[in-house]
């Protein structure tokens, strides 16, 4: 199953990041993007999920220096942009993949496109990654750990629950009950154009 190869790169990817676990640190992809390219989006998507997810730790600091979180701010909002344009990269990948497909007359499309589900079970790695470090924190409390345990078995259920609508809706593509149909993100407020504030500094 697809979801299978992605779950385990995204927990490859969020191991490889704890070892030095700084958001400074140096980025490679082993992954070759010209022979492995679905691994090589997937390992990208899931280390820039990751560099974000300590961005949002680093800047909920209460003692941050408000410069030092204007700079941070700045990163959060380009990494937000890398993460779209891997979630059209992705999706790209599958129009691809099943652009031979005869679509059925009944076919039916679905609420989000595959790479949008996958952009959730990258984040949902992220989730279950750091719940089980708080549910077996040996300095925390009996009742912390046991309350995040609980929280834990709960994520991990969901991402059966993920991968399988996931790994299903991917067959149904390829069978051709489902279409795929992917709208580019029209994201207005980096744009000097659409954004009132930044067309008035032109």
């Amino acid at each position: 199953m697809f979801t299978s190869k992605a779950n385990t790169i995204f927990q490859d990817v969020i191991e490889k990041y704890h070892v030095v676990n700084s958001v400074d640190q140096a980025f490679e992809n082993p992954y070759n993007k010209d022979s492995q390219l679905i691994e090589h989006l997937l390992y990208r998507k899931c280390w820039i999920d990751t560099v974000q997810w300590h961005y949002e730790d680093i800047i909920r600091d209460p003692q941050i220096d408000p410069v030092a979180a204007l700079t941070l701010k700045r990163k959060i909002d380009a990494s937000n942009q890398d993460r779209t344009d891997m979630v059209e990269y992705i999706d790209s990948y599958f129009l691809e993949k099943y652009k031979d497909v005869t679509v059925k007359d009944n076919a039916t499309i679905n609420t989000e496109s595959p790479a949008w589900g996958i952009d959730r079970l990258s984040i949902l790695a992220l989730k279950v990654y750091h719940m089980h470090e708080e549910a077996t924190r040996p300095d925390a409390s009996e009742a912390h750990r046991a309350a995040c345990q609980k929280k834990l078995d709960i994520l991990l259920e969901q991402r059966v629950d993920l991968s399988t609508a996931i790994d299903t809706l991917l067959a149904d593509i390829e069978k051709g009950d489902k279409y795929m149909k992917v709208y580019k993100q029209m994201k207005m407020y980096n744009d000097d154009e659409l954004n009132p504030v930044l067309r008035s500094q032109k």
